[in-house]
């Protein structure tokens, strides 16, 4: 075997860049970075709902007496204008349960107080929505609680359960 010695050879790591080489322990090259924005726009309808509708009321008495009821609802809207609530009896009469049973009640002889009657009664009449309620605001998020009061001077008819159909209507302003 030969005694042969080769002589050490230390390497250093340079890193090309575009401006030169860089030498021992310099920084790795940064990556590339861009930035942009963008808006965003949240678009805010108006709305508005009708809520927790007593779904049936009865006014139970004998001719010539004047029972009452009530209906209470919650409407809810964002709109800044306010709203409008409405009634209209859907038909003409309320009509009897019992087959053959020809008597019928005038959906005109039922009377409504509501907040915008200020404690007055009024006639409801068919084919004419009657406002009840408004307001010249919009709700709390919780909605307005509305009351309408009902009440009817019991005609002279036949012993029987008549009914009929109020609509509700709630409207922005």
């Amino acid at each position: 075997m030969s005694n042969i010695r080769y002589p050490r050879i230390a390497f250093a790591a340079f890193v090309l860049t575009a401006g030169g080489m860089l030498g021992p322990g310099a920084p790795a090259a940064q990556a590339d970075t861009d930035t942009g924005s963008t808006t965003v726009n949240v678009e805010v309808t108006s709305s508005i709902t009708l809520t927790d509708l007593t779904p049936e009321i009865t006014l139970t008495g004998a001719p010539g007496e004047v029972p009452t009821a009530q209906v209470t609802m919650v409407v809810t809207t964002n709109n800044f204008a306010g709203y409008n609530v409405t009634v209209v009896p859907r038909t003409a009469n309320l009509t009897p349960a019992i087959v053959g049973n020809t008597d019928v009640i005038p959906a005109s002889s039922l009377q409504v107080s509501g907040p915008a009657q200020t404690g007055a009664f009024v006639n409801l009449t068919p084919g004419t929505p009657l406002v009840v309620a408004t307001s010249d605001d919009p709700s709390p998020a919780g909605g307005d609680s509305i009351t309408n009061n009902y009440r009817i001077t019991v005609p002279y008819v036949r012993p029987d359960v008549y009914s009929g159909i109020l609509d509700y209507v709630v409207t922005t302003l």
